[in-house]
């Protein structure tokens, strides 16, 4: 577990990034919520490692205020996580460049076994969505996108699998958006889209308000299954590769 730094269009910033025991694997980028890299998302990025992945989070708030961890525990907090946010929008596309800058960053890794996905929560959600339309990424997963309505004819754009989990009861994407998104996705067989009943945003958040455990284990479980699918299989051919290259000495 360590920060790196990862060189971008206009300028280097911070990522923290997680190493699976066996010292390699697929990839995951793990884009932040509004509260910066903090705790939950390093203990994200842990978890994915443990599942044998290298999970990287980027500072995507770099250039507004570098190296941001606060909580959710404090209306002081919340303030300054929408402060960020609202100062982020404007540049929400540099804030993709960054993200397929550190994509590339992660793939180029000798670590990398070749395949990098993405997985987003909230503002990481809707960034998520804009990777899935824009990137190179392989899978992509975002928990609770908001604000997707106007950009969802995008989403025939999106050729690699896609998930996204929304919550019913989420405060920041009410039940018309809901239903204008699950329009646009199912016109994608590449795009997979899960309603949780009862829920409210953040519900995956461990340790947050909104936390419910039956929905955040469902998802995760689906996370793991959809990463698992389109990710592992380079792991099996780059460790044939590794043998081969052992075998090559051998060979006059």
């Amino acid at each position: 577990m360590a920060d790196i730094t990862i060189q971008g269009s206009d300028g280097s910033f911070s990522a923290y990034m997680a190493t699976p025991a066996s010292g390699s694997g697929p990839g995951i980028l793990v884009i932040q919520e509004i509260f910066g890299v903090n705790k939950v998302m390093r203990d994200l990025c842990d978890d994915f490692a443990s599942q044998g992945y290298i999970a990287v989070c980027p500072d995507i708030f770099w250039r507004i205020e570098p190296g941001i961890e606060l909580t959710d525990q404090s209306e002081e907090e919340w303030n300054k996580a929408f402060e960020l946010m609202n100062k982020f929008l404007p540049d929400f596309e540099k804030g993709v460049r960054d993200l397929t800058a550190a994509m590339a960053h992660i793939r180029d890794r000798r670590e990398c076994t070749g395949k990098v996905g993405c997985v987003g929560y909230c503002l990481g959600g809707s960034l998520t969505y804009s990777m899935a339309c824009m990137s190179d990424s392989d899978a992509s997963v975002g928990y609770y996108p908001v604000q997707i309505d106007d950009h969802l004819p995008y989403a025939e754009h999106i050729k690699k699998p896609a998930m996204f989990h929304i919550a019913e009861q989420d405060g920041f994407c009410p039940p018309e958006s809901q239903e204008k998104i699950a329009e646009a996705f199912s016109k994608n067989s590449n795009i997979s889209m899960h309603l949780y009943p009862g829920v409210d945003h953040a519900f995956a958040r461990l340790g947050g308000s909104n936390y419910d455990q039956a929905a955040a284990s469902l998802a995760n479980q689906r996370t793991a299954e959809i990463f698992k699918t389109a990710l592992n299989w380079t792991l099996i051919n780059w460790r044939n590769l590794q043998q081969i290259r052992k075998l090559l000495p051998k060979i006059d």
